[in-house]
């Protein structure tokens, strides 16, 4: 027969789970993934870290090469060219928190690429046939504007649809 756990901080000693400093925290969630200054600063204020220690610790974790915005900003560029626009990228890493200069070095291989080609492959992906009637029209142009793309470049992609007439589809 299998023990029963007891909880932690139910041992009948009334004992508080140990402070864990900050330093290891942001570690521990290093090792998960990548994240920005800014969301680790954040989680560590939300466990009641003093902004003091914050820093030191931030300060020595990017130090030490195991925080970095550059990367993180690249790695966010990496994982969604293709899926969402450009104007998707910028302001998920403003969201992030990632300053301008390491936010335009992640998107400079992003300045070469053609807008709509990539929203033309990504609506082929997703729907891969030319909409039957209006509705789905729209449909499919709302979902490259949440991906970032701007209304033109979706007009111009649902427009440009084999068999798709254009025609009865306006920019207002």
């Amino acid at each position: 027969m299998r023990q029963r756990r007891v909880p932690r901080g139910d041992d009948g000693a009334g004992a508080a789970r140990p402070a864990v400093a900050p330093k290891a925290l942001a570690v521990r969630w290093l090792a998960r993934r990548e994240y920005s200054r800014a969301e680790l600063a954040q989680r560590l204020r939300q466990r009641g870290v003093a902004v003091e220690e914050i820093e030191r610790a931030l300060d020595e974790l990017a130090a030490a090469g195991y925080l970095s915005d550059a990367r993180y900003a690249h790695a966010v560029v990496a994982q969604r060219a293709g899926h969402y626009g450009k104007r998707a990228i910028v302001h998920a890493l403003k969201e992030r928190g990632i300053g301008a200069g390491d936010a335009a070095t992640a998107l400079a291989p992003l300045a070469d690429s053609d807008e709509f080609a990539d929203a033309q492959a990504l609506w082929q992906r997703r729907f891969g046939k030319a909409p039957a009637d209006d509705r789905e029209k729209a449909r499919h142009v709302r979902f490259l504007q949440a991906r970032g793309y701007g209304l033109s470049v979706a007009l111009r992609v649902v427009r440009a649809a084999p068999g798709a007439s254009g025609d009865d589809i306006d920019a207002d």
